[in-house]
Parts: C-alpha cells; sequence; structure tokens
C-alpha cells in the first residue's frame, strides 16, 4: 500500500469520473465505516431547493453509495484509506 496525504486522494476520488472505488473512514459518531460508492450522478432534491451549504468549503464531497442505494457525504478529514483504480492507499 501507498501512502498518500488528503489533497492526493482528493484529485484521485475527482478524477475517476464515475469508477467505483471504496473509501473507510471515520463517521461522527467514531465508528469506522467502509464505503463503496462513485461520482458522477448528481443528486436531484425533491423540493427543488438549493443546498444551504458549498460541501467544497466544508472538505466535504458528496458521492453515490452503492450499497444503500443513496447519496451520503464523505468528510476528508476523516478518511483513513482509499481503494481505486486497483491500486490501495493509506492517508495521513
Amino acid at each position: 500500500m501507498k501512502t498518500i496525504n488528503r489533497t492526493k486522494a482528493k484529485e484521485l476520488i475527482k478524477e475517476s469520473k464515475g469508477l467505483i472505488f471504496s473509501t473507510t473512514f471515520i463517521k461522527k459518531d467514531n465508528t469506522i465505516r467502509t464505503l463503496t460508492s462513485r461520482t458522477g450522478k448528481q443528486y436531484k432534491s425533491k423540493t427543488c431547493r438549493k443546498a444551504p451549504y458549498k460541501a467544497e468549503n466544508y472538505d466535504l464531497i458528496p458521492l453515490y453509495d452503492m450499497r444503500i442505494k443513496a447519496f451520503r457525504m464523505l468528510n476528508f478529514n476523516t478518511l483513513l484509506t482509499l481503494s481505486i483504480n486497483k491500486n490501495k492507499y493509506i492517508i495521513k
């Protein structure tokens, strides 16, 4: 496994262009979760309202969870590992 920083991980995820990848991160309740997800899908609000904040300002990225089939926000500050393009990375 290679070690990369959070900025490089953010670049790899944004460049994935819809490919499925896996991440491990710490949730708000301090449990560890593995998320199999992808980017590229756009969330469409049922009420057609805009989000009250920009995710980029808080180091978040919206992802589509492939198991639950719902959108989730990934916090880059709690990211532990990333598996993308058959490569595994540890985030420092």
